[in-house]
């Protein structure tokens, strides 16, 4: 190719040249390439295409000029020579602006009857004076809102409910404004100073104007690295109260241009109590608000609050209607028997799982809660110590969200119990009302039959996917091989369903058995016994009742729900995870990719070279030197220095890499929903915004004033 260049560009004098050095040192300008042979992946970087020649020469133009015949040498100036070279490119450039001010004034006088040539004389002409006060004074309020959203200080100080009447108090974005006018913000001083003192400066419907402009160019800085990286996945977490109203938190994952897989946080959507309705306006705020191109989403998942599974998964269902490449997964953030337990269409699970957030959450309250449970636990496992000081450990986690957490609950119960009883009942002045009020609700919440019963049975239908649940969190070969043992998992729970007489009789045994140990009475729910008063004929024992109230819904549902989530698609991407070296040295490097790359066919950019490629990638790691380790994760594949010589493979690595199932390898990446679980545990309610929440949690993303200020003042004048 080297050799064809020169022939084109008739340079005889770089005939003898090599391709290395032609490479190294020579440059030839993009205009001598038909535009057909540039690929134009960005404003800023021009790339040819592989088989690009210069075709495009004037070879005849320096014929009628006599003096380009001969090349010109460079000459080195002087200092005063080029002093004067610069006074003359400043008087040209000052004549140039003289003769543009003379054109303006006279297209002035003419009516421009195009559109949009409006716009084009309004660029040319300079700010005025009062024009360009405007923005500056424009900029100083962007300032303090972003200085705001930053530190996480609310909009609103005092309410009007805590001042004496008649008394007038600014509120915190009025409060540094007035601060920064005494630090000698010259701009705001001279705009403010003949204002009234009472006066607001800055009216709440133009905050919240400025608000929705900062978090937009705020937003759109994360969303310009995802557009340029083609690929992404969408995760949405718990639904959050905001001032008052639900909102669903939005993230997307991507790989960026360093090749490090990055969760961010891009947004909070308001809550529809209709799925079809929220399914609509979650598409429409992805695409048109937030202009990303569902074609190129490759996983979706989301994390629920127990009731709201049901309505999460008809949005799924819809986006996987229009884009069947956006496969419906787990998210790597969320052990799968807790996803699988709030899934559960019961109300009593519902119940049951709320219950033990609010035990987990008023032990995570008081430091003297936990050492009162540590004493009794203590207690009560006197024979088994390391049982024991394993339970104490757990206590102070987050134990709701383990795979197991329904084990240690059960575990747990008496110590719980006997510990909140103490409090509640301590007649001294050790703990405040809250405390003990809190405790006596809890402790008689726990002791509930019903409560008991629906953990058992949780505990013992969800053992059946513990192992699987804590493979898809573990290394990437743990991964691979969790695909293939979905199949086992299925054909325990199905022969469970078949035998569910049998299985329940042993989970209810195992239930009474915990509540005598509790002192709880075996009885069937109140509600129930309250609707079935007058009715002769209900002869319905408590076994049978949770046998189909509870027992058979439940595994029912988590068998739909394994194939809803696992499905096809799904499972031939986590079978494409062989393409990492050390899972296909697992497999003696035995694979077959082509088959389940299929899916995945039209993001390679050369798919018909896939088979040749992947025979090249598993030769490269079989036959690799003694010392040289195989790379153990997706994470590593893509650090590869030779990475981008399989570009089939880096694409196809980029795209398993996005989905939610996959873990963040570097924690530095997956801040977005730290900050997001920080900035919520720290900010009140009522004091929420979800535009604040963005500056707020991407504190670190740059932002442009300019850019803020035209923007306002296009869509405001």
């Amino acid at each position: 190719r080297c050799q064809r260049w020169v022939e084109n560009c008739r340079r005889a004098d770089l005939e003898d040249k090599t391709p290395d050095q032609l490479n190294k040192h020579y440059r030839l300008c993009a205009k001598h390439f038909e535009t057909s042979m540039i690929c134009r992946s960005s404003p800023y970087r021009t790339v040819l295409r592989d088989n690009a020649v210069p075709t495009i020469f004037d070879l005849t133009s320096h014929l009628n000029n006599p003096h380009s015949r001969h090349r010109k040498r460079i000459k080195e100036l002087s200092e005063d020579e080029i002093r004067t070279l610069k006074q003359q490119k400043i008087d040209e450039a000052f004549e140039r602006e003289q003769a543009t001010q003379e054109l303006n004034e006279s297209n002035e006088q003419n009516t421009v009857s195009e559109e949009g040539g409006e716009e084009q004389e309004e660029e040319a002409v300079p700010l005025t004076l009062e024009e360009r006060e405007n923005k500056d004074y424009l900029k100083s309020l962007f300032e303090i809102l972003i200085l705001m959203g930053k530190q996480n200080i609310p909009l609103d100080g005092h309410s009007v409910d805590e001042l004496p009447e008649g008394i007038f108090t600014s509120d915190n974005f009025q409060a540094l404004l007035e601060y920064r006018i005494n630090a000698g913000d010259e701009v705001l001083r001279k705009r403010f100073e003949m204002t009234a003192v009472n006066l607001e400066y800055c009216s709440k419907t133009q905050q919240k104007q400025m608000l929705e402009i900062c978090e937009s160019c705020v937003r759109e800085e994360t969303l310009r690295e995802v557009r340029d990286s083609h690929f992404f996945s969408i995760v949405t977490d718990e639904v959050v109260d905001i001032a008052g109203e639900e909102h669903l938190p939005v993230l997307v994952r991507f790989v960026d241009d360093s090749h490090n897989l990055r969760e961010e946080f891009i947004g909070f959507l308001p809550y529809e109590a209709d799925p079809e309705i929220l399914a609509v306006k979650f598409h429409t705020t992805i695409t048109e608000k937030w202009g990303l191109n569902m074609e190129y989403c490759r996983g979706q998942a989301y994390i629920v609050s127990s009731g709201f599974a049901s309505k999460m998964k008809v949005v799924a269902t819809r986006l996987l209607e229009k884009y069947p490449q956006a496969v419906y997964t787990l998210c790597s953030s969320c052990a799968l028997n807790v996803w699988l337990a709030k899934s559960v269409p019961v109300v009593g699970v519902s119940i049951a799982l709320g219950t033990i957030e609010e035990v987990c959450c008023l032990f995570n309250q008081s430091p003297q809660l936990l050492v009162e449970l540590d004493n009794t636990i203590s207690v009560l496992f006197q024979n088994n110590e390391e049982k024991g000081n394993e339970l104490k450990e757990i206590c102070r986690s987050q134990w709701t969200g383990r795979h197991d957490s329904f084990e240690v609950l059960v575990d747990l119960m008496q110590a719980l119990v006997l510990c909140l009883d103490a409090v509640s009942s301590d007649s001294s002045v050790r703990w405040n009302n809250f405390i003990a009020g809190r405790a006596f609700v809890l402790s008689s919440a726990l002791t509930d039959f019903d409560f008991i019963v629906t953990i058992v049975i949780l505990k013992n239908v969800l053992s059946f996917t513990r192992a699987f649940g804590k493979n898809l969190q573990g290394q990437t070969s743990d991964v691979f091989f969790a695909a293939s043992s979905l199949t086992a998992v299925l054909h325990s729970l199905n022969e469970v369903m078949e035998n569910i007489e049998v299985y329940h009789e042993f989970w209810f045994e195992e239930a009474t058995n915990l509540a005598t140990k509790l002192d709880v009475q075996i009885k069937l729910p109140g509600k129930f016994r309250r609707a079935q008063q007058g009715n002769l004929d209900s002869e319905v024992t408590s076994e049978n009742y949770y046998k189909e109230i509870l027992s058979v819904p439940t595994v029912e549902h988590i068998i739909q729900e394994l194939k809803d989530i696992f499905s096809e698609q799904h499972l031939k991407a986590l079978k494409c995870l062989s393409l990492v070296p050390s899972v296909m040295g697992q497999l003696k490097f035995n694979t077959s990719e082509e088959h389940h790359a299929d899916m995945y066919k039209n993001d390679l950019p050369n798919p018909d070279t896939l088979s040749a490629e992947l025979h090249c990638w598993r030769i490269k790691w079989k036959h690799r030197g003694k010392d040289i380790e195989l790379p153990a994760t997706i994470y590593e594949a893509l650090h590869l220095p030779d990475i981008k010589f399989f570009p089939n493979v880096y694409a196809l690595l980029k795209v398993l890499c996005i989905l939610p199932v996959m873990k963040v390898e570097n924690e530095k990446y997956e801040i977005g929903r730290k900050r997001l679980k920080a900035y919520l545990k720290n900010t009140l309610t009522e004091q929420r915004s979800s535009n604040l929440a963005l500056l707020n949690i991407n504190f670190d993303i740059k932002h442009d004033l300019d850019l803020m200020v035209d923007t306002y003042i296009k869509l405001y004048p």
